[in-house]
C-alpha cells in the first residue's frame, strides 16, 4: 500500500566504485553507501576499478568483484541507518559496454541462492564461461567492427539500424570476439547480460532482460524497432537471440526482489525490480531534463546529451533509445574539453582559474571578431585536428587569409576565442544532430567547469538560452532511484484504473525542491545577432582545417 514510510533504492556500478541510495517518498536522501573497488577491495588488483590485459588497449574486470561489492555496500547501506524493509522498489544505473557470460551453473545458482551464505561465495567464478569480462575502455575489436559493419552493408547501414557506427568498445564487437577467440566459452554460455541487467538479475534471483535504452548501445538493437536487429545478430555471432533473451521498455517492471534478499536483508517480499539501464541514460533520468533542455557535462571530454523525436543519421555521436519516454537520446562527445581549457590557464592566466574568468569576462561577446578553434588531440566531431585562430579579417575566399594568424595580441582574445569556439562546436553539432533551438531552450550544466559562472555566460551567449546547474554530483545514481519511484507510481496508477501518470519530467520535477536546479546565466539581448554570424564562420573554419589536414 502507498505509504509515506516507504523507499527506492538506487544503485551505480561505474568504473570505480559501486554506490547506493535511499530516497524517501519526498525523494530526500534517507542513507547512502558505496564500496571503491580499488582500496576496498584490493584482492582484486585494479587500477581505476579496472585490470589492463596483456595486450594494448585491453581491459577488465573480473565480475566476483561487482558481486562482492554488493554484499558489502547492502551492508553499509544497513549501517547507515537504511531500512531495507520499507523499500518498494529498486532500480540502478552500469557502465555501458560491459558484457557479462553466464554457464548454466551460474544460472542454476543465481536461481537458488542460499540466504545464510554471502553473494559472492555463490556467484563465483564458476558463475561465468569469461572469468575477465571485456568493460568500456577495452578497444581490441577493430577487426570485428569492419567485419560487423562489411556483412550489415556498410558503416551508414550500422548507423541507419542501430544509431551508432560500430565502435571498438561497444557490446557487439565484443561478443564476436569472444565468440572467434574462445569459441567453446561461447557455446557453453546460456545468456549474455550487459552490466546493468547483469545487477538486475542478482536482484531479481534470474536473468533480467536487457533495457531498450543500454541494449541500443550495442550495435545490435534496431532503435526504430525496438527490437534486435535480424541484420546485425548473424553478424555478430550465430544463436545470439537466445543468449541474449528479449529486451524491454527502460520503463518496466521486470519482477519482484529475489527471496535471498528479503531472507538477508529484510527486503518487503512486495519490492519491485525496475529494469536496470546505462550510466549515461541514467544521468540523463537523474538531471530530470524535458524536452527542450539540452544537458552539456564540461568535463574532461565535454558531452551533450539531449532528447530527440527522431533518430538522425550521423556517422559519429550515438543515438540511444530514451530511458524514460518513447523518443530518442542524442549523446555527443568531444575530446577537446577541460584539457584544453587547462592548458590555456597555464599558458595565459598565470595557471589561476580566477585569472582566467578575470580575462574571459574584460573582453566583449564576439571578442572583436577573433574566432579559434582548437583541437589539441583528434576531435570526434568534427574530425580534426590542431588549432586554427582568425581575426575579423580572415575569410575562406582568400587563400593567404584564411590560414589565419598565429597568435591573438592579448591574454584575453586568446581565452575568450578558445571558450566561444569550443561552445560553437558544441551548438553546431547540437543542430545537425536535430536538436532544434528555440525560445524555451534550457541548458543544464555538469561536470567540473560548471562551477566557472564566466564559462557558463559564454554557454548562455553562445546558445541563447539561460544556463541551469544542479545541485547533485549523483545524477546517474539518482537517475535510477527516481526511475524506480516513477514506474512503480505508474504501474500503481494503472492497476488502480486512474488515469495514466504524468510524464516522467514533469512527475519528478513536481516532487524535486525548487532549489534542485538554480539558474545562473541569462543570455545578452544581441546573443543570437552575434553568434549566429559567428556560427557560419565556424563552418567555415572547420572547412578550412578539413581540406588543410596533414
Amino acid at each position: 500500500m502507498l505509504s509515506e514510510n516507504e523507499t527506492y533504492l538506487g544503485l551505480d556500478l561505474s568504473t570505480q566504485k559501486l554506490k547506493a541510495v535511499l530516497l524517501n517518498a519526498k525523494l530526500e536522501n534517507v542513507a547512502h553507501a558505496e564500496v571503491k573497488f580499488d582500496s576496498d577491495l584490493p584482492e582484486f588488483r585494479t587500477s581505476g576499478g579496472v585490470n589492463a590485459g596483456a595486450a594494448r588497449n585491453e581491459f577488465y574486470v573480473q565480475p566476483v568483484m561487482w558481486v562482492k561489492a554488493l554484499d558489502m555496500v547492502l551492508d553499509r547501506l544497513v549501517v547507515q541507518g537504511g531500512d531495507l524493509s520499507a523499500v518498494m522498489a529498486v532500480s540502478g544505473s552500469a557502465q555501458q559496454h560491459g558484457s557479462l557470460y553466464w554457464s548454466r551453473s551460474g544460472l542454476n545458482t543465481l536461481r537458488n541462492l542460499d540466504a545464510d551464505k554471502f553473494l559472492h561465495t555463490q556467484i563465483d567464478d564458476s558463475a561465468f564461461t569469461v572469468h575477465r569480462t571485456p568493460i568500456w575502455m577495452d578497444s581490441t575489436t577493430g577487426k570485428q567492427c569492419e567485419e560487423m559493419e562489411t556483412a550489415v552493408g556498410g558503416r551508414e547501414k550500422m548507423v541507419q539500424i542501430t544509431g551508432s557506427k560500430c565502435y571498438e568498445r561497444f557490446t557487439g564487437p565484443q561478443i564476436r570476439k569472444v565468440y572467434q577467440q574462445r569459441p567453446d566459452c561461447y557455446r557453453n554460455t546460456e545468456r549474455i547480460s550487459l552490466v546493468s541487467s547483469f545487477l538486475a538479475s542478482i536482484f531479481l534471483g534470474d536473468v533480467a532482460p536487457i533495457d531498450l535504452a543500454d541494449g541500443s548501445g550495442m550495435n545490435l538493437l534496431d532503435i526504430r524497432e525496438r527490437a534486435w536487429s535480424e541484420v546485425c545478430l548473424p553478424a555478430c555471432a550465430p544463436n545470439l537471440d537466445s543468449k541474449l533473451g528479449k529486451p524491454v521498455p527502460t520503463n518496466s517492471i521486470i519482477g519482484t526482489i529475489g527471496q535471498f534478499f528479503v531472507q538477508r536483508y529484510n527486503f518487503n517480499s512486495a519490492c519491485k525490480v525496475v529494469a536496470f539501464t546505462g550510466d549515461n541514460l541514467s544521468a540523463l533520468a537523474g538531471m530530470v531534463v524535458g524536452k527542450e533542455w539540452l544537458a552539456l557535462s564540461l568535463g574532461t571530454s565535454d558531452t551533450v546529451m539531449m532528447r530527440l523525436s527522431e533518430p538522425p543519421n550521423l556517422l559519429e555521436g550515438h543515438v540511444l533509445v530514451h530511458p524514460t519516454d518513447e523518443g530518442y537520446m542524442g549523446l555527443l562527445c568531444f575530446r577537446n574539453g577541460s584539457l584544453v581549457r587547462d592548458i590555456f590557464k597555464r599558458a595565459e592566466a598565470n595557471d589561476n582559474w580566477e585569472n582566467f574568468s578575470e580575462l574571459l569576462d574584460s573582453t566583449p561577446r564576439g571578442n572583436f571578431g577573433n574566432m579559434a578553434l582548437h583541437f589539441i588531440s583528434q576531435e570526434i566531431l568534427p574530425a580534426v585536428k590542431g588549432s586554427l585562430r582568425w581575426n575579423k579579417s580572415c575569410t575562406l575566399d582568400d587563400n593567404e587569409q584564411a590560414k589565419g594568424v598565429l597568435k591573438f595580441s592579448s591574454p584575453q582574445a586568446e581565452i575568450r576565442a578558445l571558450i566561444e569556439g569550443q561552445m560553437l562546436t558544441r551548438k553546431a553539432l547540437a543542430t545537425e544532430m536535430g536538436f532544434s533551438f528555440g525560445d524555451n531552450t534550457r541548458i543544464l550544466a555538469t561536470g567540473g567547469a560548471s562551477a566557472n559562472k564566466s564559462i557558463l555566460q559564454v554557454v548562455s551567449d553562445v546558445f541563447n538560452a539561460p544556463v541551469y546547474i544542479q545541485q547533485t554530483t549523483e545524477a546517474a545514481l539518482l537517475g535510477a532511484a527516481y526511475r524506480a519511484k516513477y514506474v512503480l507510481e505508474a504501474r500503481r496508477a494503472k492497476e488502480g484504473g486512474k488515469v495514466a501518470l504524468e510524464s516522467y519530467f514533469e512527475f519528478i520535477r513536481k516532487l524535486l525542491p525548487e532549489h534542485s536546479v538554480t539558474r545562473v546565466c541569462d543570455p545578452a539581448q544581441d546573443s543570437s545577432d552575434i553568434y549566429d554570424q559567428m556560427l557560419n564562420r565556424y563552418h567555415q573554419m572547420v572547412q578550412y582545417m578539413m581540406m588543410h589536414q596533414d
